[in-house]
């Protein structure tokens, strides 16, 4: 009889843990409705953290805290349109603001020349 409950009870542990561990290897998904704004003109060729060259045609960003390379999908909730965008540089550094977008991330999603605007941000860490 012991041996029967014994076996059991590792039939049930084993079978919660594969059950688990199924979803574990999921990364966790992340949203936030956060403040964003962009870069200006004058910053167009400087060094960001990473090393690269900021260019305003490309789709990056800056993050205070999120891993170089993560990779956001910002999305206006007022138009609907996204933008995915990678992390390349650190900022912004008012603590209102969650993330600065490139020139063409900003047009892409229609908060160009609204200089601060509200904007979903969706992303993994793995």
């Amino acid at each position: 009889m012991k041996y029967l409950l014994l076996l059991s009870f590792c039939f049930l542990f084993l079978q919660g843990k594969a059950q688990n561990s199924g979803s574990s290897n999921e990364p966790d998904s992340i949203k936030k409705t956060v403040l964003a704004t962009y870069y200006h003109r004058k910053f167009e060729g400087r060094r960001t953290t990473s090393g690269v060259k900021y260019r305003a045609k490309k789709l990056t960003a800056a993050h205070r805290t999120l891993p170089m390379g993560t990779l956001i999908t910002v999305t206006n909730p007022d138009n609907g349109k996204s933008v995915v965008v990678k992390v390349n540089d650190r900022g912004p550094f008012s603590k209102k603001l969650a993330i600065d977008l490139s020139e063409s991330a900003a047009k892409q999603i229609g908060i160009y020349r609204q200089g601060i605007a509200k904007v979903s941000l969706s992303y993994t860490l793995e």
